[in-house]
């Protein structure tokens, strides 16, 4: 990582207060060139907390493209930070209409040209892509990284129709005790603490919203671009990971948006910015890359960073895409060997679908509850524990099916199965896992997908299996560039459980037969003698603003501890999230956030299931006096008809308890 302190422009940045409509101030900070002619504006707007949260990632962003001539916003949503107002649901209809009212702001400026970009990474790379469906006229380009255009299946809620146990949990109860922090005095001055209650007292947890609505209804068609992708008018940037969980929303963009209007970014990363160097590499430029997006469509020819106007992300393939070496199995990787690939158009010409057909005689799948204990992190974000370890005992569990690789064989895509399968029951699913096999026999995952068989005709109905009968099922699994070895064995693996992503139905113990006869795997084979010369600049970043990070004398709890108790057939799940711990900001802030999610399943009993998640988040300003702590705890478990949750937030002003409120509720069990 290179850091830069010298560059074409001097800047400043200043904190200011954009006006709604009705009154409400958004809080936003701005960098900007020291110029007096007007230049394009770029838009960062989350709820993430632009003065503590996210801060460090700001400061090595936003002044970097100050320092190239733009004007770099970052935006709090109303209701979190030290915007005023109240939160509501994620990319409600008020969350958007506000971002289009800054949009709309930013180009009235009088040190701004009139055009503007979004970009973001995760709700930030929500928000810029809902937006720009909305199409307000000065937003002409945006670039979003590590975010989805269907909120309903590609996103934290459910998949492939079944519920996410891993993160409709945990991410709904991480937002519960990040909307609960207060605001800070430092920056919303004295009315602190009217906001603060203002907000508590309109908390409702997103738990109750996510659960109630269990099929791809209206509600997760909201903000879904998928829906419509013509209403999209700005240029797009799509950027994602392998190990990102919205990775095949970049294959979605390309194929689906104008190809004059639109390039497509898939490296080895997880969820994460491609520049910041975090497992697994290799990192790239991406500030420099973004820049040429930029420069393109923002700003005119005789502005442009290279003074001509052609900054040559026309003549860049639609996507860029990383394909990776064959890899033994590790939970993290500093960088993943492999090659990157361009493809002029997607569906790729240069990629053909293989068939691989099962064999062997029919084959009961009744997979154990706590299959799944071995998947990883839904989201890795860099840590030492987020990737899937050796799969060897996950597929002990899981009926297998291998195939031999004569010569390197390329996968660019996403993999299909197609599954005959007999079940007794009425309800259930099926996973399918693709793995690389070594010679030593470890097993590698590649990827995955999943199946609530209730939705085989489709995500927005569910239609109960008629118990005995056989039917034919096809399913995609997520998207993955890897490169199969000569001599390794492609391995099928396909369960009927996976906890703790997949939250079991009821009647999952049953499983179902597999026929062999009928099913097959389709892998999208890409052609290895077409490669390109596709390179990026070196990492770089503007310099890091001095966070502190005290050390503890507290020995650190593991990130992923699995527990099985054997007498009762049970198994624990312990995750630490590791979101930041305790850090200082050079304004005095000490911040202290802490985190625990528990996955909790008997091996024979798909009704044991149970999440909890508890937070603790301190905010405290020795200089002011000012000591303030957030407590959740969030727990689902369930019966046959019912997902039973509970909530709790706890909010202290010093020794102060000033909020206390718990939820109790019982939420029909419709499709998962």
């Amino acid at each position: 990582m290179r850091i830069r302190t010298s560059f074409p422009n001097e800047t400043a940045h200043e904190d200011i207060r954009i006006p709604m409509p009705d009154g409400t101030r958004l809080y936003a900070r701005v960098w900007r060139p020291l110029t007096n002619e007007p230049v394009p504006a770029l838009l960062e707007y989350l709820p993430y907390r632009l003065t503590d949260w996210t801060a460090p990632r700001d400061a090595q962003r936003h002044p970097w493209y100050a320092g190239h001539g733009y004007a770099s916003v970052r935006v709090d949503v109303r209701g979190h930070g030290n915007s005023e107002g109240t939160p509501g649901d994620e990319y409600d209809a008020q969350e958007l209409a506000d971002g289009v009212e800054v949009v709309n702001w930013l180009a009235a400026q009088p040190w701004c040209t009139g055009k503007v970009g979004m970009f973001g990474i995760s709700w930030g790379g929500f928000n810029s892509l809902q937006i720009a469906a909305l199409a307000p006229e000065p937003l002409k380009a945006i670039v979003t990284v590590c975010a989805t255009d269907d909120r309903y299946d590609n996103d934290v809620h459910y998949m492939g129709g079944s519920a996410l146990a891993v993160d409709l949990h945990a991410w709904a109860a991480t937002m519960l005790a990040f909307v609960a922090r207060p605001p800070d005095p430092e920056y919303a001055g004295l009315i602190w603490r009217d906001m603060w209650l203002k907000r508590l007292e309109r908390i409702d947890p997103f738990i109750h919203t996510w659960l109630a609505h269990q099929l791809r209804d209206d509600y997760w068609k909201h903000g879904s671009v998928c829906e419509d992708y013509g209403a999209i008018r700005a240029a797009v940037l799509a950027v994602g990971g392998w190990h990102d969980p919205y990775r095949d929303t970049v294959l979605r963009l390309v194929e689906h948006l104008p190809p004059d209007r639109v390039r497509g970014l898939i490296g080895p990363w997880s969820h994460q910015y491609p520049d910041r160097g975090l497992p697994p590499g290799p990192a790239i430029g991406f500030l420099q890359e973004t820049l040429r997006w930029w420069d393109h469509w923002l700003k005119p020819a005789s502005d442009s960073a290279s003074g001509t106007g052609d900054t040559g992300v026309t003549a860049d393939p639609l996507l860029r895409a990383y394909v990776s070496d064959s890899h033994p199995p590790a939970t993290v990787y500093d960088t993943l060997p492999g090659r990157w690939v361009g493809e002029p158009a997607w569906p790729s010409p240069h990629v053909k679908t293989t068939t691989y057909g099962l064999r062997g005689a029919p084959v009961v799948v009744r997979s154990p509850m706590h299959t799944g204990v071995d998947a990883g992190r839904f989201f890795p974000f860099g840590n030492d524990a987020d990737l899937p370890p050796d799969q060897r005992d996950e597929d002990a569990r899981s009926a297998c099916f291998e195939f031999e690789v004569p010569a390197e064989t390329w996968v660019l895509g996403r993999p299909r199965v197609r599954l005959r399968l007999t079940s007794e029951v009425e309800r259930g699913q099926v996973i399918a896992r693709l793995c690389d096999v070594a010679p030593d026999g470890s097993s590698t995952l590649v990827t995955r997908g999943v199946l609530n068989l209730s939705a085989r005709h489709g995500r927005d109905r569910a239609v109960p299996w008629t118990p005995g009968a056989t039917e034919d099922v096809t399913f995609e699994l997520n998207a993955i560039g890897h490169a199969f070895p000569p001599g390794h064995r492609i391995r099928l693996a396909v369960s009927s459980a996976y906890w703790p992503w997949i939250w079991p139905q009821p009647e999952s113990g049953a499983g179902f037969t597999l026929d062999p006869e009928g099913s097959a795997l389709e892998l999208p084979v890409r052609e290895r003698e077409l490669t390109y010369d596709i390179r990026f600049d070196e990492p770089e970043e503007a310099a890091p603003i001095g966070v502190n990070y005290p050390a503890t004398l507290d020995e650190p709890r593991p990130e992923r501890l699995v527990v099985r108790d054997v007498a009762k057939g049970e198994w624990r799940l312990e995750v630490d999230p590791r979101y930041g711990g305790t850090r200082v900001y050079p304004d005095g802030l000490e911040f202290t956030e802490d985190a625990l999610e528990t996955y909790t399943i008997d091996e024979s009993d798909p009704l044991s299931a149970r999440t909890r998640s508890d937070w603790t988040i301190r905010l405290h300003r020795p200089e002011l006096g000012w000591d303030t702590t957030v407590r959740t705890r969030s727990e689902i478990t369930c019966d046959e008809t019912d997902f039973i949750t509970s909530n709790e937030v706890i909010c202290t002003e010093g020794s102060e308890v000033i909020f206390h409120r718990t939820w109790e509720k019982r939420i029909p069990r419709t499709a998962s």
